[in-house]
């Protein structure tokens, strides 16, 4: 799933970039296994990068553009719909574009 958040806030804050993938991997039922945030220099935003059991969560914020795309990849009957309504409250966007995409649904078991 691909995220897009228009005339979005709070895009430079480490803190509420965090809490907003740890309670979206939460809502997902995902498994975390690592997250590194990163705060680019200042008014630069912010990345987050999930390694989950399940596949992976990301973020990264393009605060002078008022901008944030998440990329949410989890397989299995985990739900990565749940995380649109948590990022959408922490970053309060004015438009968001969610986009789902099924991935290797060609491959075979």
């Amino acid at each position: 799933m691909l995220i897009e958040l228009w005339g979005a806030k709070n895009l430079d804050d480490p803190a509420l970039a965090e809490d907003a993938i740890r309670k979206a991997i939460r809502a997902a039922r995902a498994t975390l296994l690592h997250l590194h945030v990163h705060k680019h220099c200042r008014g630069h935003g912010v990345s987050a990068i999930a390694l989950l059991a399940e596949s992976h969560m990301t973020l990264h914020t393009w605060p002078e553009r008022s901008y944030a795309a998440a990329d949410v990849f989890v397989c299995g009957d985990r739900d990565p719909a749940t995380a649109v309504p948590i990022l959408v409250d922490a970053f309060q966007p004015e438009r968001s574009d969610v986009r789902r995409f099924r991935r290797g649904v060609s491959i075979k078991p």
